[in-house]
């Protein structure tokens, strides 16, 4: 199997993240632990994983990209609300079966506003997307809960088993057993600011 990304091991102040390869048809969980620095870690090793930041220890050998959220906008909500069919015309590869993968649920149609889609579904619909351009992702299940979270990466892994590839970066040990390769970021305790005072600074100025 090729590569798709190799780290050798990610040091900063506060973390570690021990060194790992990930290659073609596998699912790497990054477990970063469930408390207060979990988005700022989050967002600074996304930025790495997908090329945003280089970093000396990591090398990609694929482009990858992050999932992000649906990031719901109050006054196009109010008035011009978007709806499923409106978000893969902009978002998706309309020629990938992936784009039409959210139909299978029956309820959900084109016409469907996504602002009354459920967590779960939502999520999946930005994955399908994603999936429909690009077969290597960056990805999180924050605020599903256990099911839907199991569902979703459930639904990735099936995905890219043959010449995909993805990191899920995850605040719960839920998707250990799934996981092809499971890492554990290594925190220095001594290290860490009080949560409600400060963030993360982990990049360089």
């Amino acid at each position: 199997m090729n590569i798709v990304l190799e780290n050798k091991g990610i040091q900063t102040d506060y973390f570690y993240v021990p060194p790992f390869v990930l290659l073609e048809g596998e699912v790497v969980v990054l477990f970063l632990y469930n408390g207060g620095y979990y988005y700022d870690t989050e967002v600074f090793l996304r930025d790495i994983f997908c090329g945003k930041i280089k970093h000396e220890n990591v090398i990609l050998h694929r482009k990858m990209r992050f999932v992000d959220y649906f990031r719901r906008s109050y006054f196009r909500d109010t008035f011009f609300p978007l709806t499923v069919g409106r978000y893969l015309k902009k978002k998706a590869d309309l020629k990938s079966p992936f784009s039409n993968k959210i139909f299978e649920e029956k309820w959900i149609k084109k016409e469907t506003k996504i602002e009354n889609l459920p967590g779960t579904p939502r999520k999946l619909l930005t994955l399908y997307a994603a999936l429909s351009k690009t077969k290597d992702i960056v990805f999180d299940i924050a605020g599903l809960d256990w099911q839907g979270g199991e569902f979703t990466f459930k639904m990735v892994k099936d995905a890219v088993k043959d010449g995909g590839s993805a990191i899920l970066l995850d605040h719960f040990e839920d998707m250990k057993e799934h996981a092809s390769k499971y890492i554990e970021v290594e925190w220095n305790k001594d290290m860490l600011p009080p949560v409600k005072e400060f963030k993360l600074s982990l990049y360089k100025k």
